[in-house]
């Protein structure tokens, strides 16, 4: 009789212990997610000169990189990309760093020479902070 008990109690100890891994897993999936990722789009007009729009709406950011004086085929692009993951490509640039624990989370990209730092509390290009104004535009030369 004695056994029985003891296997009762373990099958509820461990029944415990799963409900709780499974809420606390769920929880936290969301508290990493609920914000949600950067999103990045590629652009180049009609003679090719490539911008960057920044936006993340749980944060209210948009903003936008201009590079005059470059060039790139092909003209009148405009690609959004997600951060929730790393692409497999960009079409400009590079990534050099992705940190999507925590949702927006940390992108770094190098653009035509530039280091440019995604963070949720400022924006820094070149090791200098930007802080976020919805809507403004910075020229990179």
């Amino acid at each position: 009789m004695r056994s029985d008990g003891l296997l009762k109690h373990l099958a509820l100890s461990l029944l415990i212990a799963v409900v709780f891994y499974v809420a606390a897993f769920a929880w936290l999936q969301h508290r990493r997610t609920v914000k949600g990722p950067w999103q990045l789009t590629f652009r180049t007009d009609a003679a090719g000169a490539p911008a960057l729009l920044i936006s993340q709406t749980n944060l209210k950011v948009s903003e936008t990189l201009v590079f005059p004086g470059r060039s790139l085929q092909p003209a009148n692009l405009s690609r959004t990309i997600g951060f929730a993951q790393p692409p497999a490509s960009l079409p400009f640039g590079e990534l050099i760093f992705q940190d999507p624990t925590f949702l927006p989370g940390t992108v770094t990209l190098r653009l035509f020479g530039h280091q440019v730092e995604l963070l949720p509390r400022v924006l820094t290009i070149d090791k200098k902070e930007y802080p976020w104004r919805p809507g403004s535009q910075i020229q990179l030369r």
